[in-house]
């Protein structure tokens, strides 16, 4: 009877911590965080980068005179014109220069008198130095005010602007504006990454929404040597040739640079999250059955995968579900 019982308390102990048993395994089953992943794979990566700017003509130049307070006589050109370097395109009522002209001529005719009467001995070398000095200011002011009555343009191109009538009195206002834009340029702020990969030559695409089936090729023709530290980007300058004139400047254009190829590692974009108020980009690489959170660098988005420049090798595994559940450390179990 002694040896019944006992072998009923035994099996009875082993029935417990079976049950035991199967409870925690339950428990611990149930405190996984069910993920699905994708694997990162490598491949070549295109480096084409889109960035937008405002096109800008090669060159703007204003037509201002330096006679303020002075009648404009005429303008010769009207807006929409054409225009050649050193091109007559407007003219300064000559009242001014020529008043200046007869002060000059007169202080050189008082130098040269006097010049003749020191040679003799006739005045001192100060009264000379006086008369010469008179004769040089006013041929200075002279000169200066006949480059300004004929005004021309210094550079070929068309006339954009015109501030100023004909008679009208000469104040701030710039009496034409002329821009060159059989070719034009686009400044762009690029990411500091890219630095290395940018230099003058490197092949550039332009479109512009009005026109959104053609391209425009240019070409980078400045790299700024610094970084800005506030925006993490340095200045480069695409010129685009523009013979045929389809562009205009004041243009938004999406100008995209070809950085050449390289080997990269692609990933679902989702599987990328950023940290709260910082710009650190992390994912959840899963080894194990455990999800580790790594810091990585991204690069471009390419349809709806995610370059990635460091942090990450091909081959590995990234949770793409569940980040609200996932931390350093938590179990996980793969969902198909």
């Amino acid at each position: 009877m002694i040896r019944k019982s006992l072998v009923f308390l035994l099996t009875a102990i082993a029935l417990v911590g079976c049950k035991g048993n199967n409870s925690e395994a339950a428990s611990e089953q149930a405190q996984k965080v069910a993920v699905k992943v994708a694997e990162a794979r490598g491949g070549i990566v295109p480096q084409n980068v889109e960035f937008t700017a405002n096109i800008e003509p090669w060159q703007k130049v204003n037509i201002v005179p330096a006679l303020q307070g002075a009648r404009i006589a005429r303008i010769y050109v009207k807006v929409g014109d054409r225009v050649t370097k050193g091109q007559l395109v407007a003219q300064m009522d000559p009242t001014q220069y020529n008043t200046a002209r007869v002060q000059f001529e007169t202080a050189e005719a008082d130098y040269q008198r006097t010049k003749k009467v020191y040679e003799v001995g006739g005045v001192s070398a100060q009264m000379m130095q006086s008369a010469e000095a008179q004769y040089l200011v006013a041929k200075e002011a002279m000169e200066n005010l006949k480059s300004h009555v004929n005004l021309y343009s210094p550079i070929n191109g068309v006339v954009t602007q015109k501030g100023e009538d004909e008679g009208n009195l000469f104040t701030q206002t710039p009496i034409l504006e002329i821009m060159q834009i059989d070719r034009l340029k686009v400044r762009v702020d690029v990411s500091e990454q890219y630095f290395s990969s940018v230099s003058v030559g490197t092949p550039v695409e332009v479109s512009v929404d009005i026109l959104p089936d053609e391209t425009f090729p240019a070409t980078v023709s400045l790299v700024y040597p610094s970084i800005d530290p506030a925006t993490r980007t340095f200045g480069a300058e695409v010129t685009i040739p523009n013979n045929d004139s389809r562009l205009r400047p004041g243009m938004f254009a999406r100008t995209t640079i070809h950085m050449g190829d390289r080997e990269g590692v692609m990933i679902p974009d989702l599987a990328v999250q950023k940290q709260t108020g910082t710009n650190e980009r992390y994912v959840y690489v899963i080894d194990g059955g455990v999800a580790h959170r790594r810091v990585v660098t991204v690069g471009r988005i390419i349809g709806s995968q995610m370059d990635i420049l460091s942090g990450l090798e091909a081959g590995e595994s990234v949770a793409i579900t569940s980040f609200a559940r996932l931390s350093e450390g938590v179990k996980i179990t793969i969902n198909d």
